[in-house]
């Protein structure tokens, strides 16, 4: 049986199904698409095509290479840190060791120079006058105002003296106890709390040149001498000090300052 308008397929057997024949429809869809396509091909021939924006493409391309580089390199600075400190943890961290640590060696000591302590200064000995004493010259019996209430008188026989008190005192050079051919000096000695009165004879020269009295702490006191006219070879000395303990030296020169006698402290 065949549908009207249709034209049997000589091949088809009986089992198979007759061939479609296009319908009026189909052929104006044909066309349609043909008449599409074809104005689509005028509207594109007439299309000029824009030039291509090589410049930005370049920067753009330059921009995103750097921004790459920049971030490998930081990539590559925190790397090399991460691994500096996993070294520096690991020098630090050594784990326990069974050997006891290396003894530190201890900083040397100040070494401090040692100045020596300053001592005293020996005791002048036998140190002249700076200059030889004027001797002066008394007639026997006069009486010479020593200052501070005490009075000197030279005679034949010695020295006299009085002090403040009024007691007089003597010492003979005639009484065989001084040998006025050898050179020689005595001391005799008066003292308050206000100071001393020191007093003597020297003998044994007729080139006396000064006597001198010296301290424990070395200080000087250079003696007032008087005389009997004549140059008998014998006068006598007196001198103030300050409060003393009785510990002076008293020592004569000639007046070459030469040293002749004396006595110690």
């Amino acid at each position: 049986m065949t549908t009207p308008g249709t034209t049997p397929d000589p091949d088809a057997g009986p089992g198979s199904a007759p061939a479609a024949t296009p319908g009026p429809d189909d052929s104006a869809t044909r066309a349609e698409a043909d008449r599409i396509r074809a104005a689509f091909a005028r509207e594109a021939s007439g299309v000029t095509p824009s030039p291509v924006p090589l410049a930005a493409v370049r920067r753009a391309g330059r921009s995103f290479r750097r921004r790459r580089a920049a971030a490998f390199s930081a990539l590559s600075v925190l790397g090399a840190a991460t691994v500096a400190a996993a070294v520096v943890a690991g020098v630090a961290y050594t784990g326990p060791s069974s050997s006891a640590p290396a003894p530190v060696a201890a900083p040397p000591a100040t070494v401090i120079p040692r100045v020596p302590s300053p001592t005293s200064s020996p005791k002048p000995t036998s140190t002249p006058p700076r200059t030889p004493t004027q001797v002066r010259v008394v007639a026997s019996g006069e009486r010479v105002d020593a200052g501070k209430g005490w009075k000197v008188w030279l005679t034949a026989a010695g020295k006299h003296w009085v002090g403040p008190d009024g007691f007089e005192n003597s010492r003979s050079v005639t009484d065989g106890n001084v040998d006025t051919a050898v050179p020689g000096v005595t001391h005799q000695s008066e003292g308050s709390p206000a100071g001393a009165f020191h007093s003597g004879l020297y003998y044994g020269t007729r080139a006396v040149g000064g006597v001198e009295l010296t301290g424990s702490g070395g200080e000087r006191t250079v003696a007032t001498l008087l005389e009997l006219p004549g140059r008998p070879g014998w006068g006598v000395w007196y001198a103030h000090t300050g409060p003393t303990s009785g510990d002076l030296a008293v020592a004569m020169y000639d007046r070459a300052g030469k040293l002749l006698s004396s006595l110690p402290g």
